[in-house]
């Protein structure tokens, strides 16, 4: 017998529950406010009872830490993330389908903390999307995990001169850790989310593959999945379009089909990166912006502030449009120069090939076209020798490679060269 207690604050108000649970039925229960009496209740029927928002938070609280179900055949998890997309993915995936939402550290100083995949409203979204259609949802309260694993590499990332992706490494780690380890403990055969990638054989095992669509695939983010895990991962969503899946829940009566997209680097709670970066240690300091020469052409207030590729905003003027080359972090500087001088043809990359690879379309930022490029594998990683200049190389961003559509490679540039 273990006894789980959840609570909940909203608006000035509070709600408490106290649970009774043995092995994984609830024998005994203090719940007001849901719609019905927990007592007798598995803690997978528990996750299906509605009733006010505070109670059901508080619930939610209490189920989160202790859930676990038997297994059962075709039972799928089902990552909500409060949006449309994995709205339609439940669909799909019911009426064998259990919800579940990562609640995860977002910057209290945002100004815009609603509209992030992870917000307290995100989560009650979700949790509404599943009650409406009868299904369990489980939130889960990993904040300081990922606080530790993707918030702080981000920060560290940025004090070292590198313009790292949170996205991926949150993506491709830390989430489909989380998540996975919950479908086992919700006895599920696998995991669904909305993601528009899809899942196929190449070249003898299973790999990510670019979405249907272009316009919205993702497998760039979802590039560091381990292809191990691919076998437990359903993708619903990948062979159709937004509008389509806009569509299914509108026919389905979701309140959510229109329901605005959610952010990127959601922790940032809807502010720029840079004033978040120096809320949390780089604080502005002075320095020079310089050109390739090392001559001085004005100042900054943080290198950290700047991007390879990177036109707008530098606060220099010249007969010419300049880019930021690079930053140089332990001098505090800024490098600038004319387009031309950010070809890379060489970049170097920590991370993997997924099968043995001499030629791949090469990938190296989330807006920008694919390269092709000549791959060498090397220790802890691989370098890349590209058929044609890319423009913007940044260290710390993801470096993805497609053989066709399938990732046949992932990892993270840690230097680029001109030749």
């Amino acid at each position: 017998m273990i006894e789980a207690f959840g609570d909940s604050t909203r608006g000035g108000e509070w709600a408490a529950v106290r649970l009774f649970v043995d092995g994984d039925r609830i024998v005994e229960a203090d719940a007001p406010g849901l719609e019905r009496s927990l007592q007798g209740l598995t803690l997978l029927e528990a996750a299906s009872v509605g009733g006010d928002t505070l109670a059901c938070d508080a619930l939610a609280n209490a189920l989160g830490p202790i859930f676990r179900a038997e297994p059962s055949p075709g039972r799928a998890a089902v990552a909500m993330s409060g949006g449309v997309d994995s709205a339609v993915a439940l669909l799909r995936a019911a009426p064998q389908a259990v919800g579940v939402t990562l609640r995860l550290w977002l910057d209290p100083e945002g100004p815009d903390a609603e509209r992030a995949c992870c917000s307290p409203e995100a989560v009650i979204a979700a949790r509404e999307t599943c009650h409406r259609l009868g299904l369990p949802h489980v939130t889960l309260d990993p904040r300081e995990e990922f606080r530790r694993a993707i918030v702080t590499p981000f920060v560290r990332g940025y004090a070292r001169g590198e313009t790292p992706n949170p996205c991926i490494r949150c993506n491709g780690s830390f989430r489909f850790a989380e998540l996975l380890a919950f479908a086992r403990r919700a006895g599920c055969d696998r995991l669904a989310t909305g993601h528009y990638a899809r899942i196929d054989e190449h070249r003898g095992r299973l790999l990510l593959h670019r979405g249907a669509d272009p316009q919205k695939d993702q497998s760039y983010m979802l590039a560091r999945l381990d292809p191990k895990h691919l076998e437990r991962i359903w993708f619903p969503l990948g062979e159709q379009d937004k509008e389509s899946t806009r569509s299914e829940a509108e026919r389905a009566g979701l309140a959510v089909a229109r329901r605005a997209e959610s952010q990127e680097a959601c922790f940032l709670a809807g502010d720029d990166y840079r004033a978040f970066l120096a809320r949390h240690g780089l604080a502005p300091q002075a320095g020079e912006v310089v050109d390739e020469q090392g001559l001085v052409l004005g100042t900054h207030d943080g290198f950290w502030g700047f991007t390879p590729g990177q036109r707008k905003g530098i606060g220099v003027s010249a007969a010419r449009p300049l880019y930021v080359l690079d930053s140089d972090a332990q001098a505090n500087a800024v490098i600038v120069g004319p387009r031309e001088s950010l070809a890379r043809r060489r970049v170097a990359a920590s991370g993997r090939l997924f099968v043995d690879v001499d030629r791949a379309e090469a990938k190296l930022r989330y807006r920008s076209p694919a390269v092709a490029a000549h791959v060498s594998p090397k220790p802890g990683g691989f370098e890349l020798s590209l058929d044609e200049p890319a423009y913007g190389v940044a260290r710390g961003q993801a470096a993805v490679l497609y053989e066709g559509d399938a990732v046949v490679g992932s990892g993270v540039v840690s230097a680029a060269g001109c030749n």
